[in-house]
C-alpha cells in the first residue's frame, strides 16, 4: 500500500479546513484560561457534546484522558483486533479531538503495557489489579501535573453494573486529585520539572451511564450544576451537541456518531463537596481579565486581557486582528517574565496560543508531507512543504531519534533514517491540537514588526521508520492433526525467507516445512529472524476518516499440533464481524466456502453447516433479506451456527433465529469475563460434545480474554442448554451454547468467544469447533 498521500487526500484536507474556521478556531481558544480534563477508559468514552461547548464555546482549553487504547474491543470496519486495532482506535480519538480542537494524554501504551484494553471487567478492582493501581495513579498524577486541569469530569459513574475500566478510572481520578497536590507523593516527578498541582472541581456526571451494555445499580448523584449550552457555534451554525457528534464520528470503528434532529442543549453535573451552581467557572478565574482582576498579578495582563477582546471582536477583519493581537503578544510577554507569578502557566499557554492565531490572522497556511510516509531503517526521504501567504517564514523540521536532515530549501528536506534507527512507536504519549505530534513536525518561525512569532505544524500523515525488510508469511501458524502422516507444508514469503528456529521433524527446503516425523503436541514457534534481529511484519490499512495506517509486530510462524478429529463436512461460512474463524475452518482442514452476497431465494442445500460470524447481522445488511433462506436450511435438513451477535445489531428475536431466541441486555449481566471461569457441562452425552472429539475439563484451559459475551437470556423450548458457567460469586448463566432440533435440522447458538481463542491458538477451542460445524445429525 502506497502510504504517500494522493492528489485527492489533499483536496479532501483543504476543503476541510478553509481558513475563516480556522481563525475562528484560533480566536476563540484566547477567550478562557480555564482547562478543563475529561477521563475515560476507551477511546469514544469522552461526552463530546459537552465538550465540544466547553472548548468552542466557552474558549476552555480541553484535554481528553484515556487509559486504554481500545484494542480489547470489536471493529465493525475491518479485520483489524487487538495492537492493529488500537493503533486504529489511537487515531480515531485524534481525529475526534482535532474535530473539537481538544488535546489528548494517554495514560496506557497498548497490549504490551499492564494498562490495557483486556476485554470487559465487571469490578474497578479487578480491572486495577490487571493494570496496577499504584501505576495508573502515578500516569493520572503525572497528566494532572503536567496538563494543570482546573476542572476534572469522569464520564462514568464508579457504581455496580459498570464497566470495570470505566469504574477504575473515575475511582483513580479522584483519588489522584490529593495525590497530585501533595509534594511527597511521586516525587521523581518534581526532579523532572512538575510541580504540584491542586485540582479545583471535581465533577460526576449526574446522569446514567446504563443502556443496552451497562445497568448501573445505583442512581447517578444529585445535580449541582446544569451546563446550558446556549446558542450555536457562529462558525458554522451548527448546535454544540452536532458538533460533539461530528466528533463521535471519527469513532466509526465502534459504529459511533449519531443524528439527532432536536441536539442536546444542556448535561447536568455533580460536584463533590461543592453547592448548587449557577455556572461551571464560579469560583474560578475564567478569563485574562478575571486573573488580571486577582491581588498580585502582572499589570501587563489587563492589556493582553484588552487586547485580545479586541482581536475577537474584528473577526473576521485580519487587518484589525493582526496589531491586537501583536499588542496582546508584548504585553503576555511582559506578563511572562515574572517567573514566581503563579498562574505564570496559563499566561505562557495563552501566548502560545496567540502567536498560533496570529499565523491564521496574517494568513499564512503551511502544508507538509512525508515522502515516503514510510521510511525504512537505512534510507533516505523528504519532507516536503507548502506555504502559501505573502510572508516570509522560516521552517526547522523536529525530527524523531536515528534521524537526521539536509539543508532546508524552499520545498522542503531530505532525511535520512540511520540502519540502527529506532522504529516509530504506534502508541505516543499524548496529542496536542496545537501541533508538534506523531515525533516529526515543523517549527515554523515568522517576524511580525518586533515580534518573532511561532507555532508547530504536523505533517499531513505521520512519518513512520520502519524496517528496511519485513516479513509476511502466508499462512502464519499451521493446525496440524497428530494423526495425519508428515507431510509438506507451503509457505509464502513476502521478502526475504527468513532463519527459522525448527522444532524436531521439521525442515524448511525454501519456501517449503517438511514434516520429517511425528511433531510433538502442543505450540511450536518458528521465531522468524531477519538481518540478526527478530523479524517484524507490517499490517496496513486505509480507512477515509483517518487515512492510511501501518503497525509493526513481530512475525510470527507457528505450529500448533493437536489430537482433532474432524466432521465430514461442507461448510458455509458468512462473515462480517471481521473475526477469523472461515479462516481457521480451512487451515483446520475442513472443506468451507465464503458466502459474501446472500438473498432470500438463496439455494443453501449443497452445504450441510452454515456457520454465521460474529455480529454479521449488525454488519451485513444482505443478511436480514436472507434469514428465510435460512429458515429454509434449517428446516430441510441443514446445521446453522450463529456465532456471538449483538441484540441491538440486527438481531430479532422473533425473526432471525430459528426459534425464539433473546439476545440478554444489557450485556453486562450476560457475559463472563474470566477466561478459566469453571465450565459446568450440562449435557455431556450430547453429540456437539462428544463427537467427532469428546470435549473434556482439558479444552477449556488456556482461554484469554473471556469466556464469552453476548449470551443468550430466554430460548424457545425447541433449545437445550449445554454449558453453565459464571463469573465469580455469580449465579450460572445457561446461554452460551444452546443447540436445538429444527424440522428435519439443527440451530446451535455459540455465545463463547471462539474467534479470539482461535487467533491465539487454543487447542481446545478447535476441538469443540470441529464439534460444532459437524451436520445436523
Amino acid at each position: 500500500m502506497n502510504h504517500t498521500m494522493t492528489a485527492r487526500d489533499r483536496i479532501a484536507r483543504q476543503m476541510e479546513d478553509p481558513a475563516l474556521l480556522r481563525l475562528h478556531r484560533a480566536l476563540s481558544r484566547l477567550k478562557s484560561v480555564v482547562t478543563v480534563m475529561n477521563t475515560g477508559a476507551h477511546p469514544d468514552d469522552e461526552q463530546n457534546g459537552l465538550l465540544a461547548f466547553l472548548r468552542l464555546g466557552l474558549g476552555m482549553r480541553v484535554v481528553v484522558a484515556c487509559s486504554t487504547r481500545g484494542e480489547g474491543g470489536q471493529n465493525i470496519l475491518g479485520p483489524e483486533r487487538g495492537a492493529a486495532l488500537g493503533v486504529l482506535r489511537t487515531r480515531e480519538m485524534e481525529a475526534a479531538a482535532a474535530r473539537i480542537d481538544a488535546d489528548v494524554v494517554w495514560l496506557g501504551f497498548g497490549p504490551g503495557d499492564p494498562v490495557h484494553d483486556f476485554g470487559f471487567s465487571k469490578t474497578g478492582e479487578g480491572t486495577l489489579a490487571r493494570w496496577g493501581e499504584e501505576r495508573l495513579l502515578e500516569r493520572l498524577v503525572r497528566a494532572y501535573r503536567s496538563e494543570c486541569p482546573d476542572i476534572v469530569i469522569p464520564t462514568f459513574l464508579d457504581v455496580p453494573g459498570q464497566h470495570g475500566h470505566h469504574r477504575a478510572m473515575t475511582r483513580a481520578a479522584r483519588r489522584a486529585i490529593a495525590l497530585a497536590a501533595d509534594p511527597a507523593a511521586f516525587p521523581d516527578h518534581l526532579a523532572e520539572g512538575l510541580r504540584p498541582w491542586q485540582v479545583a472541581k471535581f465533577y460526576l456526571p449526574a446522569w446514567s451511564g446504563g443502556g443496552a451494555t451497562y445497568d448501573d445499580e445505583l442512581p447517578p448523584p444529585k445535580a449541582t450544576l446544569r451546563v446550558q449550552a446556549a446558542g450555536r457555534d457562529p462558525a458554522t451554525g451548527a448546535a454544540w451537541d452536532h458538533i460533539g457528534e461530528w466528533s463521535r464520528y471519527y469513532h466509526a470503528s465502534q459504529a459511533m456518531g449519531q443524528w439527532r434532529d432536536v441536539p442536546r442543549d444542556g448535561w447536568d453535573l455533580h460536584l463533590e463537596g461543592g453547592a448548587p451552581e449557577a455556572a461551571i467557572t464560579e469560583d474560578l478565574p475564567a478569563s485574562l481579565g478575571d486573573l488580571a482582576a486577582l491581588p498580585g498579578a502582572p499589570p501587563a495582563l489587563s492589556v493582553a486581557a484588552d487586547a485580545i477582546g479586541a482581536a475577537i471582536a474584528a473577526f473576521p477583519a485580519a487587518d484589525r486582528i493582526l496589531p491586537a493581537l501583536l499588542q496582546a503578544d508584548r504585553a503576555l510577554q511582559e506578563a511572562e517574565a515574572d517567573s514566581a507569578y503563579p498562574h505564570r502557566h496559563r499566561v505562557t499557554r495563552k501566548r502560545i496560543e496567540v502567536q498560533a492565531a496570529l499565523f491564521e490572522a496574517a494568513g499564512v497556511t503551511i502544508r507538509a508531507w512525508p515522502e515516503p510516509a514510510l521510511l525504512p531503517a537505512g534510507g533516505q526521504g523528504r519532507i516536503g512543504w507548502h506555504v502559501a501567504g505573502d510572508r516570509p517564514v522560516t521552517l526547522r523540521a523536529v525530527l524523531p531519534d536515528g534521524v537526521t536532515g539536509g539543508e532546508a530549501g524552499p520545498t522542503g528536506l531530505t532525511v535520512t533514517a540511520a540502519p540502527d534507527a529506532p522504529f516509530s512507536q504506534p502508541f505516543m504519549p499524548g496529542w496536542e491540537a496545537r501541533g508538534g505530534n506523531h515525533g516529526t513536525f515543523l517549527s515554523a518561525e515568522m517576524v511580525l514588526e518586533d515580534r518573532t512569532i511561532r507555532r508547530r505544524v504536523d505533517l499531513d500523515g505521520p512519518l513512520q521508520i520502519v524496517p528496511a525488510r519485513t516479513l509476511q508469511v502466508e499462512p502464519d501458524a499451521f493446525v496440524l492433526r497428530l494423526a495425519d502422516p508428515p507431510a509438506a507444508l507451503d509457505l509464502r514469503f513476502r521478502g526475504p525467507v527468513p532463519d527459522l528456529t525448527l522444532p524436531p521433524g521439521v525442515t524448511l527446503d525454501g519456501t517449503r516445512l517438511h514434516l520429517t516425523g511425528p511433531t510433538a503436541p502442543g505450540l511450536h514457534d518458528l521465531a522468524p529472524r531477519l538481518d540478526g534481529r527478530p523479524a517484524m511484519r507490517m499490517t496496513t490499512a486505509a480507512y477515509p476518516h483517518v487515512g492510511r495506517l501501518a503497525y509493526l509486530e513481530p512475525a510470527a510462524l507457528r505450529l500448533l499440533a493437536l489430537d482433532l478429529a474432524l466432521p465430514d463436512a461442507r461448510i458455509g461460512y458468512v462473515g462480517g464481524g471481521g473475526d477469523r474463524v472461515g479462516l481457521w475452518l480451512g487451515r483446520m482442514g475442513l472443506d468451507v466456502t465464503a458466502l459474501d452476497d446472500l438473498a432470500a431465494d438463496a439455494d443453501l442445500s449443497r452445504f450441510d453447516t452454515i456457520v454465521i460470524g460474529i455480529v454479521a447481522f449488525g454488519t451485513r445488511p444482505d443478511l436480514a433479506a436472507a434469514v428465510p433462506a435460512l429458515h429454509r436450511f434449517v428446516e430441510g435438513g441443514g446445521h446453522l451456527v450463529t456465532l456471538y451477535q449483538r441484540p441491538d445489531q440486527g438481531w430479532a428475536a422473533d425473526k432471525v433465529p430459528s426459534r425464539r431466541l433473546v439476545v440478554g441486555t444489557p450485556s453486562l449481566r450476560w457475559r463472563v469475563t474470566d477466561p478459566a471461569a469453571p465450565v459446568t457441562v450440562l449435557e455431556p452425552d450430547h453429540m456437539l460434545l462428544t463427537g467427532p472429539n469428546r470435549i473434556g475439563p482439558d479444552d477449556w484451559a488456556g482461554w484469554d480474554k473471556e469466556r464469552g459475551i453476548y449470551f443468550a437470556a430466554d430460548w424457545d423450548s425447541a433449545y437445550t442448554p449445554l454449558l453453565a458457567v459464571s463469573d465469580d460469586g455469580e449465579a450460572p448463566l445457561k446461554g452460551a451454547l444452546i443447540s436445538g432440533r429444527i424440522g428435519k435440522g439443527r440451530h446451535t447458538h455459540v455465545s463463547l468467544v471462539l474467534h479470539h481463542q482461535l487467533d491465539r491458538l487454543v487447542p481446545g477451542v478447535f476441538r469443540l469447533l470441529a464439534n460444532l460445524v459437524q451436520p445436523a445429525g
